[in-house]
């Protein structure tokens, strides 16, 4: 029995969604408090002073929230889509490295690992960095917003891309 999942079916079958589950307990890593949200979709980090799309690629932003599914890129084809891209008003997004990326877990959360509130309808899976992992050349590193986990993915496969502005 799965537990912490609902799944809707109207005449038609949709995604399953888990339910956010966060500890209390655990000081938030990435509190509300650590994000200016903008009207455009976007969001600055105000400890890194990073500005993030809102939505994954794929998703729309609408409504005061992301609309639609994540579309799925390889390593290669993240780093193309993310040069140049236009949103927001903005054109010099690229794809973040691997420490920016894992700034944004919220580690007292789990499927997802993120802020809801800044992120929302983030899907519970893996998101590139522009990071290769040295210990393979085939592999990149990866953000697991499921359950917060940084780990090297095949550069074939296909996940999600977030989008970020500012220092490099």
């Amino acid at each position: 029995m799965l537990t912490g999942l609902f799944c809707c079916a109207v005449l038609v079958p949709v995604a399953c969604h888990a339910e956010q589950k966060c500890n209390d307990a655990i000081l938030a890593s990435s509190p509300d408090s650590n994000f200016l949200l903008h009207a455009d979709g976007t969001t600055t980090d105000n400890t890194t002073g990073l500005m993030w799309m809102r939505c994954a690629l794929g998703q729309e932003w609408k409504g005061g929230s992301c609309n639609g599914n994540a579309a799925d890129f390889t390593w290669p084809e993240a780093l193309k889509v993310a040069v140049p891209f236009e949103f927001g008003g903005y054109s010099d997004w690229r794809l973040p490295h691997k420490n920016e990326l894992g700034s944004i877990v919220e580690e007292r959360c789990v499927v997802p690992s993120i802020n809801a509130t800044a992120f929302p309808a983030t899907t519970p899976t893996f998101f590139w960095t522009s990071s290769p992992y040295a210990g393979l050349t085939t592999a990149a590193w990866s953000v697991d917003f499921g359950y917060g986990v940084i780990t090297a993915t095949e550069k074939r496969g296909k996940i999600h891309v977030r989008l970020v502005r500012g220092e490099e």
